[in-house]
């Protein structure tokens, strides 16, 4: 049971951020799911009926160049469909960030999740969005709870709730989202920056 992880007990003594749509989930150290191991879930929508989210840091081997190439020009690096989760695989959810100065509320296709941070409405066409984004993001699927369970598992120690920055939604292939996320967090989270997916690894 995830309860019995140092790592998930150290996460739910910590003082709890609560979870609004353009805030982080970050998996615990230890999370015992191997499909949220090291995650970090975007959280798009929560209310007292559930929590609706896209994990940021599960890159596919499908370019999105071959569903969507409209889109190709607006891509961040690598130009990858990425697996937001494990529900509804073939529901594509766009996200991205804005240019500089933009006023999001003059693009209905854009509905604001944080600072810069914007779930794009993929039945638009990004050249009704020309000059409004900097970057974009495609996702498969997304992470779903339903009413009241996220609020467990937090309860538990299962995640932590941090604040999102734009560079979190368009991070490089290369990087470690999850260590990076920790890093910037208060002590002690830092400290576990480093754990590993898979504790036999350690």
């Amino acid at each position: 049971m995830a309860e019995f992880f140092y790592a998930d007990r150290l996460f739910s003594a910590l003082e709890r951020g609560e979870p609004e749509a353009g805030s982080l989930l970050v998996a615990a150290p230890g999370m015992l799911s191997p499909a949220f191991a090291r995650t970090v879930v975007l959280i798009l929508d929560h209310s007292v009926d559930g929590t609706l989210g896209i994990v940021l840091n599960r890159r596919s081997e499908t370019a999105v160049h071959n569903i969507l190439p409209e889109w190709s020009d607006l891509l961040a690096k690598p130009q990858a469909l990425y697996i937001g989760g494990p529900v509804a695989p073939q529901t594509g959810v766009a996200v991205g960030v804005t240019a500089p100065d933009v006023k999001i509320e003059d693009y209905p296709q854009l509905t604001r999740l944080a600072n810069r941070l914007v779930q794009i409405d993929l039945n638009a066409h990004p050249r009704q969005m020309e000059g409004a984004l900097e970057s974009v993001r495609i996702f498969a699927g997304t992470a779903q709870w339903g009413q009241g369970q996220l609020d467990g598992e937090l309860r538990r120690g299962d995640w932590f709730v941090a604040p999102a920055l734009p560079g979190d939604v368009i991070a490089p292939g290369a990087a470690d989202l999850w260590g990076d996320v920790m890093r910037r967090q208060s002590m002690p989270l830092p400290l576990f920056a480093t754990f590993p997916a898979d504790i036999d690894e350690n």
